[in-house]
């Protein structure tokens, strides 16, 4: 594990930001930060950064604890960018690398390889206010990453970003990941989470209610429905089900139905398909395994339900 974060509890006047929080981030995985506005994500992260410190608890990194020595070994990029407007992107990017240990040779021949990969050879010398919001981010990503940081802390990288910077991107944090950097990605958007993380923990109202592998949270979440389009008769199809199966829908598409049907407790999918294939002509078969958009949904106002009003 590159962190190990133990009982961690954060209080902000009458605000309890976290309470009580542990997970354990593996070394080498892209890990799902998730939760809602306010849910105690960004003071998680602050404290990681050593922005803020924890009131209770302790982060082990690497198995020691963390400490300022750590800072240079993470690199984070922050949903609110901040850039010197003023200054040149060249130089802005040599300053910052600078802060971070690298030598002045080392960091332009890093930036050159970097600004080459994003488009970016033109903008040395243009001020940052002269570049738009997405070229900016892209500078901001390239000083996060450039020293080659342990941990890559990232929050709402894809903001802002068209469809092919933000694949861009993505493609440069799996190959990070595959050099063994562990990545931290907090976002809203699942499709990221499903596309890129490997575990997830999810924050809500300073409780961490899930974490996990990402395929194990997904199985734990199956709900053993499974969707069939077919042709034939409906009525036939419907009476060849027996009780071991619940027919959820039934509802013409194009020049099929589709069913969706509820497994039974013992029943198998090969009896369900052994039912209905010597009734209907059996065109696609396929089980319904709920994102992690719906996963987060659910647990969300589950968890909302149960916790008392803090209003």
């Amino acid at each position: 594990m590159i962190l190990n974060i133990q009982h961690v509890t954060k209080q902000y006047a009458t605000h309890k930001a976290l309470d009580d929080v542990s997970m354990d981030i593996p070394q080498g995985s892209v890990f799902g930060l998730l939760g809602p506005n306010g849910a105690g994500k960004t003071s998680l992260i602050r404290i990681i950064n050593q922005i803020t410190a924890p009131d209770k608890g302790e982060i082990l990194f690497m198995g020691e604890k963390l400490r300022q020595k750590h800072i240079g070994m993470i690199g984070y990029l922050p949903e609110e960018r901040g850039l010197y407007k003023k200054m040149e992107v060249g130089e802005q990017a040599l300053y910052l690398a600078q802060l971070k240990g690298m030598s002045r040779q080392e960091a332009v021949l890093r930036l050159r390889k970097w600004f080459e990969l994003f488009e970016l050879q033109g903008w040395w010398r243009k001020k940052v206010e002269e570049l738009s919001k997405g070229m900016q981010q892209k500078v901001q990503f390239i000083i996060t990453v450039l020293h080659e940081p342990k941990l890559l802390i990232l929050d709402e990288p894809f903001t802002g970003f068209d469809p092919i910077n933000a694949n861009l991107i993505k493609d440069e944090l799996i190959k990070l990941r595959d050099k063994g950097t562990t990545i931290i990605l907090s976002t809203h958007r699942m499709e990221s989470v499903e596309e890129l993380c490997s575990h997830i923990a999810l924050i809500n109202r300073s409780n961490k209610i899930l974490d996990g592998a990402v395929p194990d949270i997904r199985k734990n979440f199956k709900s053993e429905k499974y969707e069939i389009e077919y042709k034939g008769n409906g009525i036939a199809f419907a009476n060849a089900l027996w009780a071991g199966f619940e027919l959820l829908s039934h509802d013409p598409h194009g020049d099929m139905m589709r069913a969706v049907i509820k497994m039974g407790e013992g029943a198998k999918t090969n009896d369900l398909l052994a039912a209905l294939i010597p009734h209907v002509e059996v065109h696609s078969f396929k089980e319904i395994v709920p994102g992690m958009n719906d996963i987060f949904i659910s647990l969300v106002q589950e968890s909302n339900n149960l916790q008392p009003s803090t209003l």
